[in-house]
C-alpha cells in the first residue's frame, strides 16, 4: 500500500494557545505531572487544554515496553511516587474538573503492574473533589490480571478501558511487547468482575490492516462484552516510530462509526482525530 507523504487537509489542526490552554499547561507543569497529551504528542492537546481538561499520565513517563506506534520513552522506569496521588487531586481541583481519564506506561517491573497506584490516585481524588468521576486506560497488567481487578475493585465506580490498539497481524511489527489474547482476556475478565462497568477500547486505523481485520477486532470486543470503543487515524508520533500506511478519510471513519453501532457498541466515537480518552466524558451513540 502507497504511503501519502503529505498529511491531507482534514488532518491539519493548530497546536493550541489562549487562556484556559495557558493555565492548563501551567498548572501541569507546576505540579510536575505527565501527561499522555505530550508524552504521546497527541494532535489534540490544543484542543483538550484549551478546554481545561487533560489525561494524567501517572507512574512515570519511563515504559518497560518499545511499542513501535508510540513516542513515549522506554527504559527502566523509576519506583511509584508516593506524593503523585496528592498532586493528580490539586490538578483536578484546580482545573475544577469533573471527568478525569488516568492512563499510565507498562510497569512491567510491578508485581501490581501499578494497580494499586491507580486505585490510590482515585482515592485520594475523590477525598479533595467531590463528585468527580473517572475513567481508567490501563496497561494489559501482563502477569497480575486477577490481582490488579481485585486491587481495583476498591476504587470503583470508573470507565475501565484498556486497547487493543490494532488487529493482531500487526502486532509483531507495532506492539511487540503486546498479546491481543491477553488484552482481550483483561476486558473480558474486568466484565465478568465488575457487570455493570462499562468497558472500553481503542482501535488506530492506517498502520496497514485490513478491513476484514477491523471488523474481526470489533466482533470480539463485542465478544468479550466490551461496551465502548474508539477508532482514530494513526500518526507517527516520532521518526523511530512505524510509517503511516493510509491516511482515511473522514467519511470512511463515519462508515466505521455506524458499523460499531451495527455490532452493539453502547457508545462509539470515530473520526481521524479520536483517541481513547478524546471527549471521553461525553455521551455519545
Amino acid at each position: 500500500m502507497s504511503v501519502e507523504r503529505r498529511l491531507p487537509q482534514w488532518l491539519k489542526r493548530r497546536i493550541g494557545s489562549g487562556e484556559t490552554f495557558g493555565h492548563t499547561a501551567r498548572m501541569v507543569s507546576d505540579l510536575g505531572l505527565e501527561t499522555i497529551c505530550t508524552n504521546a504528542n497527541c494532535p489534540n492537546r490544543g484542543e483538550c487544554w484549551g478546554r481545561g481538561t487533560a489525561t494524567v499520565l501517572i507512574l512515570g513517563n519511563v515504559c518497560t515496553r518499545n511499542c513501535r506506534f508510540c513516542s513515549v520513552g522506554t527504559g527502566r522506569p523509576l519506583p511509584p511516587d508516593a506524593d503523585e496521588p496528592r498532586r493528580v487531586a490539586e490538578l483536578a481541583r484546580q482545573l475544577k474538573l469533573k471527568y478525569l481519564v488516568i492512563t499510565s506506561v507498562d510497569r512491567d517491573d510491578l508485581a501490581d503492574g501499578g494497580a494499586g497506584h491507580f486505585r490510590d490516585v482515585i482515592t485520594r481524588c475523590r477525598q479533595e473533589v467531590e463528585g468527580l468521576q473517572f475513567e481508567l486506560l490501563v496497561p494489559d497488567f501482563r502477569d497480575s490480571q486477577d490481582d490488579s481487578i481485585a486491587i481495583l475493585t476498591d476504587a470503583l465506580p470508573f470507565v475501565f478501558g484498556h486497547n487493543v490498539e490494532t488487529a493482531p497481524s500487526q502486532y509483531a511489527r507495532v506492539r511487540p511487547g503486546g498479546d491481543y489474547g491477553r488484552s482481550l482476556r483483561l476486558l473480558a475478565k474486568a466484565k465478568v468482575a465488575w457487570p455493570d462497568v462499562q468497558t472500553k477500547s481503542s482501535i488506530m486505523l492506517g498502520l496497514g490492516e485490513r478491513e476484514e481485520e477491523v471488523v474481526q477486532v470489533l466482533t470480539d470486543l463485542r465478544g468479550v462484552g466490551c461496551d465502548r470503543v474508539a477508532m482514530g487515524q494513526y500518526l507517527r508520533p516520532s521518526k523511530e516510530s512505524v510509517e503511516v500506511a493510509e491516511y482515511v478519510t473522514p467519511e470512511r471513519f463515519a462508515w466505521w462509526a455506524e458499523k460499531a453501532k451495527s455490532l452493539g457498541f453502547s457508545w462509539v466515537m470515530a473520526s481521524p482525530f479520536t483517541r481513547s480518552s478524546f471527549h471521553a466524558e461525553q455521551d455519545v451513540t
